[in-house]
């Protein structure tokens, strides 16, 4: 088995163990983006990024905005 093999099962067996949330703070999606908590409120603001009703963010629009 290669590095490289070794190290996409690692990263398979992570994932599978670890799940992603459905929903995050504003502070975990300045984590996961990389960027700065006040970024993300930016991107809230001008509605690049949405919340739902529980004030939280859907992981799936965070997804959405790093590939913009």
């Amino acid at each position: 088995m290669t590095e490289v093999e070794i190290a996409v099962k690692a990263v398979q067996l992570y994932a599978e163990t670890h799940p992603r949330p459905s929903q995050v703070t504003q502070d975990q999606a300045a984590e996961m983006a990389g960027v700065s908590r006040g970024t993300i409120s930016k991107m809230i603001k001008s509605g690049r990024l949405k919340l739902n009703e529980f004030g939280r963010i859907p992981v799936f629009e965070i997804d959405r905005a790093i590939a913009a």
